[in-house]
């Protein structure tokens, strides 16, 4: 496995800006996005704001069942364009070597996860069942067993497991959407990091493991560029310039792994977290309904750099 990471924390400015243009007014919509950074042990959030045009009236927020921040607005007035635009600045420290975890045999993990009722493994439950966008199979629990030979460390078949879908499956932002099944995507050998996660965490629980859908943004710097000069982006990552997403097995105590299929990498100080949940449609960045409009376009633009 690649490894990405630094061994000191990384500061970034983040910008994630989507428009929507209508070809007729809208004079309604109602939004909710997942676009603001978690607070986490490895991860503080020095700063954050959401701006909608046209404004709305309000925008509230709340902490979904996962523990993610989400926002919701309603705009009420005939609008043609619609933009909301996430800023923030986060500071990231780099993960806990994979090989310094605990070297369970990937069985028990699964039996823990099936019997023990501590609070920690009561909540990795909810991540084990099919989902929406993911749906356990024995195709995909014979081809995963190739990684989870028996006896195996967790960590060991996990890591092994996100190299084989990185080095057997080819990046191809044209060969799936947002609602491709993972059978699709498994058939196809193509798809972007979104099937990528959904894939290795239909794998997972198709062994009777938990596995979360992390969501959030990736870095292509190594370093901080020196003052007056532009960043360079050399860390050779893929999904730099848009969400990003990966996914999270659970440990068999109280800790989680984070893994990137797409980047061959285990995540750290390079990924920006924002939200977790079963699959994609948990922790979509942005998500609504409007009345009329007729046809529209819509763009999305991230810029993640790195600041000393």
């Amino acid at each position: 496995m690649n490894r990405h990471d630094s061994t000191a924390p990384a500061r970034y400015d983040v910008r994630h800006i989507t428009s929507y243009a209508y070809s007729e007014p809208v004079p309604v919509c109602h939004n909710e996005v997942h676009l603001t950074p978690r607070s986490l042990p490895r991860q503080r959030v020095l700063a954050s704001a959401i701006r909608v045009a046209p404004e709305p009236a309000q925008i509230t927020t709340h902490v979904d069942f996962f523990g993610n921040q989400v926002g919701r607005f309603t705009i009420e007035g005939p609008h043609e364009r619609l933009a909301i635009t996430a800023t923030s600045r986060v500071e990231v420290e780099p993960a806990r070597p994979w090989q310094d975890l605990p070297a369970r045999p990937w069985e028990q993990v699964r039996d823990q996860l099936a019997t023990d009722r501590a609070a920690e493994a009561i909540r990795a439950r909810h991540f084990a069942f099919e989902s929406p966008h993911v749906r356990p199979s024995a195709p995909l629990a014979t081809w995963a067993a190739e990684s989870f030979r028996p006896g195996r460390p967790w960590t060991e078949a996990l890591v092994d497991l996100t190299t084989r879908i990185h080095r057997e499956f080819a990046y191809d932002p044209t060969a799936t959407t947002t609602s491709t099944p993972v059978e699709e995507v498994f058939a196809l050998k193509r798809g972007v990091c979104q099937d990528f996660a959904h894939l290795q965490i239909a794998c997972l629980r198709s062994l009777g493991l938990a596995a979360r859908y992390v969501s959030g943004y990736i870095s292509n710097a190594r370093g901080v560029a020196a003052p007056g000069a532009s960043p360079t982006n050399d860390a050779g990552m893929v999904g730099a310039d848009a969400s990003h997403a990966w996914l999270s097995c659970w440990d068999g105590g109280d800790g989680w792994l984070d893994v990137d299929p797409t980047n061959d990498c285990v995540a750290g100080a390079l990924h920006v977290t924002v939200g977790w949940g079963r699959d994609y449609a948990d922790v979509s960045p942005v998500k609504g309904v409007c009345v009329g409009g007729g046809a529209h376009r819509m763009d999305v633009a991230v810029h993640v750099v790195r600041i000393a």
